[in-house]
């Protein structure tokens, strides 16, 4: 194989992997909106949620699809939202 060749393969599998890494986020995302809706905790503004999906699917980026950094970015920005809205469970009453 030829430099070009290797450098392409190279590129092809990080791109694949940042992909992976993206669609996993993506899912858990979509288990966590699931879990806290399912409690009957609040899952913060939807267009957080909505938005990120949004994001991930459609063609316009700040950065290049083959590079999604931006993407899970904005997936953990938006899974990290929906744990903060969480109600924290009730502590010990102070006397």
């Amino acid at each position: 194989m030829d430099s070009t060749t290797t450098l392409l393969v190279i590129a092809a599998v990080v791109a694949a992997l940042l992909l992976a890494v993206a669609v996993g986020l993506l899912v858990r995302l979509v288990r966590a909106r699931r879990v806290l809706q399912r409690a009957g905790l609040p899952t913060g503004p939807r267009w957080v949620f909505w938005g990120a999906v949004l994001y991930l699917v459609l063609p316009a980026d700040l950065l290049p699809d083959p590079v999604y950094l931006d993407d899970i970015a904005v997936l953990l920005l938006a899974l990290r939202s929906l744990r903060s809205a969480r109600a924290l469970p009730p502590g010990p009453t102070e006397s």
